[in-house]
């Protein structure tokens, strides 16, 4: 069953906001104010599914995301306010934009600018690292933060959707591999039902595989979350943080380090 839920981003800069994975975030919403642009069409997406239409503002430019994105960070530093991190996020996938490689560019120079301490992430389902532009671009930010919920193909299918049937789980983690010791692997953990099939990423079988995943693509971390907000499909299920942790652990015992949000 699904809901009528839509973006939650109707500016192309947002927040700051209290990230529970990144601290004092500002966020980049690189696609439109009104509507989504994704490669995946997760069940469990808080800006909802991309059958809510791309809407009518279309991406900002490249322009755009530089002014707008130096006025505030201008105005928050003459206020001396608080940053940890500037975030691609959004309304879908950031590397899609067409400008990401020198969105990245002016973001980091204007960072270095206003506030050299700060991070840039990017939170990114994966799909466009085959492209060398973007993953030459994602290899220069601070936290390059590349989503594998599942590293097994039916399953990965069923939770996050690709649009191209040609992503699968056996190209990605081999695409995964050139980012070894710099990447971070962000994992949702959730289990419930969608359209009459059970949807569960922690069974034994699951885990196991994306230990192996993870050991093939050598990380810098693993980030294990599980739903913090509303989402598209109502018949998914929070995994609790005891729960997270004892997976964590188990993921900790083969030499990868993890964290939990």
């Amino acid at each position: 069953m699904a809901k009528d839920q839509t973006v939650l981003f109707h500016s192309t800069i947002f927040g700051p906001i209290r990230s529970r994975r990144l601290g004092v975030s500002l966020g980049v919403n690189l696609m439109p104010n009104d509507g989504k642009v994704c490669s995946f069409d997760c069940l469990y997406c808080e800006a909802g599914y991309n059958a809510q239409g791309t809407g009518t503002t279309g991406l900002p430019t490249r322009e755009k995301v530089r002014s707008d994105l130096e006025k505030r960070l201008r105005m928050m530093h003459d206020a001396g306010e608080p940053l940890d991190v500037i975030t691609f996020s959004g309304n879908g996938e950031p590397s899609l934009h067409p400008e990401f490689t020198g969105i990245v560019d002016d973001t980091l120079a204007l960072r270095d600018r206003f506030y050299p301490g700060a991070k840039v992430s990017v939170l990114s389902n994966s799909t466009r690292i085959f492209s060398p532009e973007v993953a030459d671009a994602l290899r220069r930010v601070d936290n390059n933060i590349l989503k594998l919920d599942s590293a097994i193909e039916p399953t990965m299918r069923l939770i996050d959707r690709p649009v191209s049937q040609e992503f699968t789980v056996e190209r990605v983690v081999e695409a995964l591999k050139q980012f070894a010791g710099q990447a971070i692997i962000q994992t949702m953990m959730l289990r419930g039902e969608h359209d009459g099939k059970r949807v569960d990423n922690t069974t034994d079988e699951e885990i196991s595989a994306l230990i192996k995943a993870y050991r093939e693509i050598n990380p810098r971390e693993v980030m294990l979350y599980s739903l913090d907000r509303s989402t598209p499909e109502e018949k998914l299920v929070k995994v609790e943080r005891e729960e997270l942790d004892r997976i964590a652990d188990r993921i900790r015992r083969e030499g990868i380090a993890v964290q939990v949000n």
